[in-house]
């Protein structure tokens, strides 16, 4: 069987129906519409047959009897985190997956199953695959494009090792830094998540079925990211108003794109659980958004309707009746198929759910080509942890990398400096990759092959000898011209990853840092976290601070922004907090936080890939109208005079750059330059941008009606010196115009 091609397994597996083949049925006839295929081979189906479509059971679930694939006609595998054949590599999995196919195909109707894993950053589930930066640093790199690339990189690497699902993109819109999976969100605003949908056409192509087509998720339905205290499967208490503005439009943009399966959440909204609300699932999504694809259950969601363990029949009757079409139960499988089937013998089902679910899960398996080629396109499996694929990588890490603080301009570092690195994630690939990397959780160590932030560093400098280190921070003398503090945290996912209490760095971190401050030499800090951390006591003993979330397997990524190969150009995805009281804290919220959403530096007189830099860095710290005791000074110090009340003769200036563009939308940089011999107390620049509307700004306030747009400084950046700018950005849905609008400023 191991020598069979596509082509002969799928012509054997269909010859198991006595007559099938010379018969030639419908739903066998890959010139047929996807539609009448489907209504083909319902009619062909026992309940039983159908039950099992709707049925998602774990690899391990089955290892011990592999025949209940095809005994119970289960339509869906998965391998939940860390859940990988032995050993874990690339031809392993296509093994595992042709196995499990060839038993599915061995059934009367021959109906492939459909394998699904959480390929959440990268084919994260397999050793030696290339993992790219969690979606928090994405969402920093404001690049819809490089996000797309990344999917389709991704979809490469899964199609390699046989799988054809991925549980990905995350669309939740975290609202708490607490929660413990706030690093999967690509931002607190719902713009950020909903320009990263692109990934799913990455996942999926432009229509499902071409080379390396992998069915695209969009989960969590809906609100995990907005539960009361970022509680981890919480409750989300919000008006439908809130649902719809905040949490919504990343699941409307998902389903324009056409993706294949949305996940629920295991939250509640207002004390309902989602897996059991119909009126989400079935009114709203199916509904209201027109979503064609099937709804799939998280791991054993339904256990959790009735609050107790397990699940009972009722529990399934009330999923299925909700909106679920396929049933994540991982391991009671036998139980799942027995409850469904008495609920339809009972009523309490009707066969018309039954085939209405099965009918969106075929048209899925129809649609990706699984009844024409089964089997793992080999062709794929070299892609996996490929140099092609690690260079996108790299170019994420780089453009993720937000510069928070650079007093005295001590970044980029010099190639011939003498650097004392330290830290705990300096030389950890486990810790830089984060959790959901080879195991669900994630661990410290060298986990997977990678490139480290140290690597990098070394392989960056002119002599490796001239860089020193030491994971505790021994040994460091005043001799240095530099010292690197890699800190941070350490791999969590959901529940572990959740946090009730304190924020701030760990004992291990601040003994690193007390050892580096004491040496009297600059310290330059890289932050490894999957969220912003409650580090305002500790940021006036740093000299420059780079905020590189969980840059994945490619260290060197960090590094090209360290030594300014590539200047800095991410920006916030979040808003950072000035203490953990403060939380949670979003953009708008009227809180004043240690660094806005959207706020980023990048080096004075360096041009960063997408947009030219302002002259004068803007200050680090946002400073908050009433500071309190540790928030650190700005690195530029308030003017020691009230700011003028009237406008100097010169005036301003001010340039619109566009830096990225999608279908639909763009966005862009605008510098507002004071070319005079005179401060600037504030600033307003106008312009006009036809059909265009904007939907996101930050560093100034927005005004627009119609075509005509306003932007006035924010409290922080008014203030700007003779020959220094300060910069605002935006997106905005429409097309920027060709040519460019030119901005007028004013001076205030």
């Amino acid at each position: 069987m191991l020598s069979l091609t596509n082509a002969a397994v799928h012509a054997t597996a269909a010859t198991s129906q006595p007559g099938a083949q010379a018969a030639g049925l419908p739903y066998q006839d890959p010139s047929l519409p996807v539609a009448q295929r489907v209504d083909d081979l319902l009619s062909r189906m026992s309940l039983d047959e159908k039950i099992g479509q709707m049925t998602q059971v774990d690899r391990t679930a089955l290892t011990s009897a592999p025949n209940d694939l095809a005994t119970y006609r289960i339509g869906s595998v998965l391998s939940g985190g860390g859940s990988a054949p032995s050993p874990n590599n690339a031809g392993s999995w296509a093994d595992m997956y042709d196995n499990f196919q060839r038993t599915a195909l061995s059934t009367p109707l021959a109906i492939p199953m459909v394998y699904g894993i959480d390929a959440v950053h990268g084919d994260n589930n397999v050793y030696g695959a290339t993992i790219f930066p969690h979606d928090i640093g994405l969402g920093a790199t404001r690049d819809p494009a490089l996000v797309q690339k990344i999917g389709r990189a991704t979809a490469e690497e899964v199609s390699g090792t046989g799988i054809d699902w991925d549980f990905a993109p995350c669309l939740c819109v975290a609202r708490n830094d607490r929660w413990g999976r706030t690093y999967e969100s690509f931002g607190e605003t719902p713009d950020l998540p909903t320009q990263m949908t692109t990934e799913i056409t990455g996942l999926q192509g432009e229509t499902l079925g071409g080379p390396a087509s992998v069915l695209a998720t969009a989960k969590h339905y809906i609100g995990d990211g907005g539960t009361d205290g970022g509680v981890n499967e919480g409750n989300a208490t919000l008006s439908e108003a809130d649902l719809r503005a905040i949490h919504l439009p990343p699941f409307k943009a998902a389903v324009d794109r056409g993706v294949g399966a949305v996940m629920v959440s295991y939250s509640s909204w207002n004390g309902v659980k989602d897996h059991s609300n119909h009126y989400l699932l079935t009114d709203l999504l199916k509904g209201e958004l027109g979503f064609s694809g099937f709804v799939v259950s998280d791991w054993a969601g339904i256990d959790q309707i009735d609050g107790r363990q397990g699940f009972t029949a009722a529990e399934v009757a009330t999923a299925v009746n909700a909106g679920i079409d396929m049933v994540m139960v991982p391991t009671d499988y036998k139980s799942f198929i027995a409850d469904l089937k008495s609920d339809v013998s009972s009523g309490t089902v009707t066969t018309a759910r039954i085939d209405d679910a099965n009918r969106r899960i075929l048209t899925k398996k129809f649609q990706l080509g699984l009844f024409e080629h089964p089997l793992t396109d080999r062709s794929y499996t070299a892609t996996v942890g490929s140099a092609d694929h690690r260079a996108i990588a790299r170019q994420a890490v780089r453009e993720s990398q937000v510069l928070l603080k650079n007093d005295g301009n001590v970044l980029p570092l010099s190639k011939s400096a003498k650097i004392f690195v330290a830290g705990k994630s300096a030389d950890d690939i486990g810790n830089q990759s984060g959790g959901w990397t080879i195991s669900w959780q994630g661990a410290s160590g060298n986990t997977t092959p990678g490139t480290s932030i140290l690597q990098g560093i070394r392989s960056a400098v002119a002599n490796s000898s001239q860089v020193t280190y030491s994971k505790t921070g021994d040994g460091i003398s005043s001799s240095y011209d530099v010292a690197v503090a890699v800190i941070g945290e350490t791999p969590y996912a959901e529940g572990q990853g959740d946090r009730t209490g304190s924020m701030g760095l760990d004992q291990t971190d601040l003994g690193v840092l007390a050892k580096l401050k004491a040496s009297g030499v600059p310290v330059v800090t890289v932050l490894v976290s999957g969220r912003p951390l409650d580090i305002a006591a500790q940021l006036p003993d740093w000299k420059a601070l780079l905020a590189a979330w969980l840059p994945g397997t490619e260290g060197n990524g960090v590094s090209d922004v360290l030594f300014g190969d590539y200047a800095p150009t991410g920006k916030l995805p979040v808003s950072w907090m000035q203490s953990v009281s403060q939380e949670p804290i979003n953009d708008g919220d009227g809180k004043t936080p240690l660094f806005a959403y959207g706020y980023g530096l990048t080096y004075g007189g360096t041009t960063p890939p997408t947009s030219p830099p302002p002259t004068t860095p803007p200050p680090t710290t946002p400073p908050p109208t009433t500071p309190p005791p540790t928030t650190p000074p700005p690195t530029t110090p308030p003017p020691t005079t009230p700011p003028p009340t009237t406008p100097p003769a010169s005036g301003c200036t001010a340039t619109l750059t566009v830096t990225n563009s999608w279908s639909g939308g763009f966005q862009a940089d605008v510098a507002v330059a004071n070319p005079g011999t005179s401060a600037l107390g504030g600033w307003k620049v106008t312009w006009s941008q036809p059909g265009a509307t904007i939907t996101s700004l930050w560093n100034g306030t927005l005004s627009q009606s119609g075509s005509s747009v306003t932007v006035t400084n924010a409290p922080y950046n008014g203030a700007v010196s003779p020959g220094a700018s300060v910069s605002f950005g935006f997106t905005a849905n429409g097309a920027p115009g060709s040519p460019l609008p030119v901005p007028v400023c004013t001076a205030s």
